[in-house]
């Protein structure tokens, strides 16, 4: 019998899924988190056989939240769940450490797929995401030269690309401005632009944002 966490700052993506997962067998127990927080707090007090952590949650993100359980419980078996596309957060989080990346338009069963192989202690990896690895795109920049960037980098550029202000983008992160400012330099550096114009126009061209 599978103990599943799901952690996602959306009530109604949680009720559905927890839905979903009553109509099926193997499932012991479906408890939920609304924040990043809440889903260490609960994954501390609690041994989950998987954990479903969705990658974009305000404050206290999937990849930190993933990181931290992978460093106090490093057989934790966790897979991600975002509206992102592999290219852009599947790679980071099996970086991380996760067993999986699901995006959220996949199918119903696929998703119970994915999860009951995660907590067979299996890796699920959709077609596109095998490709991605297997064309060593985690390594290189050929996705454009934000995929050189660090996690936190790449966070910043996101908030960045949103419009967010740098005392927002710390706000969320739990850092300081400066912290940020910091960041914010090492990105346009690393990526060759000048100024929140070029990096806005990059987010978009890039399919970063929306």
């Amino acid at each position: 019998m599978i103990r599943l966490l799901i952690a996602d700052d959306f009530a109604i993506v949680r009720e559905g899924l927890k839905r979903i997962l009553a109509r099926c067998e193997g499932f012991a127990e479906v408890d939920e988190a609304s924040n990043g927080h809440e889903a260490l707090e609960k994954a501390r007090a609690s041994r989950y056989d998987v954990i479903l952590l969705d990658v974009d949650m305000p404050g206290l993100d999937g990849l930190s939240v993933l990181k931290q359980l992978k460093s106090e419980q490093p057989d934790v078996r966790v897979m991600g769940l975002s509206v992102h596309a592999e290219e852009e957060y599947g790679v980071r989080m099996l970086r991380a450490g996760a067993a999986g990346y699901l995006c959220k338009d996949r199918a119903v069963d696929e998703l119970l797929e994915a999860v009951q192989r995660v907590a067979a202690g299996e890796r699920y990896v959709t077609d596109r995401l095998a490709e991605l690895l297997a064309d060593g795109l985690c390594e290189t920049s050929t996705t454009g030269p934000h995929a050189a960037l660090t996690d936190r980098e790449y966070q910043v550029l996101r908030g960045t690309g949103e419009g967010k202000s740098v005392t927002e983008i710390a706000a969320e992160l739990y850092l300081s401005a400066k912290t940020i400012s910091t960041y914010r330099t090492r990105i346009l550096e690393k990526l060759g632009l000048h100024g929140n114009a070029e990096l806005i126009k990059y987010c978009h061209e890039n399919k970063i944002v929306s």
